[in-house]
């Protein structure tokens, strides 16, 4: 059983890594930046509640989607991108009532970002999955990546009709079919590749921005329905492995992957393994100083480990707010920032 502590609860300042940490909590019409001792430092109110979470762009503005009543039923989360500046004036925005998940900021300025597409079931290519279970509209919705100017005009699109491997990559067979097949992140790299991930078929893959086509791709279902995939400096990638559906006891894991060999280089999960679990959302970022960060999103956790896996900073978010039925905690992605990065100098200071 988890314990009931909130804020701060481990803090090793000699190894973790100083900054601050940007969460907003699911349901909420908010986004926090905390230090290191728990402290909100910076909070943006929200004009509408939260589509999924919040990102500071190198000129310290907020990048941020809201929910809109339009588009599919199926999964809420997103529609409205918003970019506000410090003082909490929105300074530019773009509606697009079939965004999801997530969104970037190009270094040119454009914001790339995954919606869905309507494809009719007769024409969709999609395999596998729960036969009858497509939308009750007459069609299956598939991912696109969609690429907008700051005039809000379309300039690059990549459609999964056009491009994906379907005869590769099938539903698993206790899925639904009325999406193929739940991309939960983008991530788009300096030379305009886009790394994707489809947590329903445990596969990551980066696209080829001219071609379209896959340069590379990972699939395992051990993952249990992977978040947050991120290329490393170094060629790899780190991921959160949320370890559902599992045989067995079910835990989460956090990987560094060797994209050529297909390798697990680095591996973090809890001790014991079902003190670490997020049956989903969550995600993990490689800090500057080797640490990793890691969000552990259904329960609001956060937390910062070492090479060897020690933890050196913990936060538990106390906030909570309406999500379905119930209260949640959760938190989708949360992100550190350097004291010294563009997001943050020369406008907040640790504390001595």
């Amino acid at each position: 059983m988890r314990p009931l502590k909130f804020g701060v609860t481990e803090f090793d300042p000699a190894r973790a890594f100083p900054g601050f940490t940007m969460f907003a909590p699911s349901g909420g019409k908010e986004c926090f930046l905390i230090d290191m001792r728990g402290e909100i430092r910076k909070k943006w109110d929200l004009p509408g509640t939260l589509g999924n979470y919040g990102q500071l762009l190198p000129n310290g503005n907020l990048l941020v989607t809201l929910k809109t009543p339009e588009g599919p039923d199926f999964m809420p989360g997103g529609g409205h991108i918003l970019e506000i500046d410090w003082d909490g004036t929105i300074v530019w925005d773009h509606a697009d009532p079939f965004q999801h998940h997530d969104f970037n900021r190009c270094p040119n300025g454009n914001t790339v970002y995954l919606a869905w597409e309507r494809i009719p079931i007769g024409e969709s290519k999609a395999q596998g999955g729960m036969a009858g279970t497509e939308h009750e509209d007459g069609g299956i919705y598939h991912d696109v990546l969609r690429e907008v100017n700051s005039d809000g005009d379309l300039v690059w699109e990549w459609r999964m009709a056009d491009h994906f491997p379907f005869d590769r990559f099938p539903l698993r067979p206790n899925r639904p079919r009325e999406e193929f097949a739940h991309a939960n992140a983008c991530f788009v790299q300096p030379d305009g590749n886009v790394i994707v991930s489809w947590r329903d078929l445990d596969l990551i893959a980066l696209i080829d921005r001219e071609t379209g086509q896959f340069i590379w791709e990972m699939e395992d279902r051990r993952w249990g329905g992977q978040h947050d995939p991120r290329l490393l400096e170094n060629g790899n990638v780190t991921l959160f492995a949320n370890g559902s559906e599992q045989v067995g006891p079910e835990f989460s894991r956090v990987l560094e992957l060797n994209p050529e060999t297909q390798e697990i280089v680095w591996e973090y999960k809890g001790t014991p393994v079902d003190t670490f679990f997020s049956s989903r959302i969550s995600g993990a970022q490689r800090l500057p100083n080797g640490n990793t960060f890691i969000c552990e999103g259904r329960h609001g956790r956060l937390f910062e480990v070492t090479p060897e896996g020690d933890i050196v900073w913990e936060f538990v978010s106390p906030y909570q707010h309406v999500r379905g039925d119930g209260l949640t905690r959760q938190i989708f992605r949360a992100q550190r920032y350097g004291v010294g990065s563009p997001e943050i100098a020369g406008r907040l200071k640790l504390a001595e």
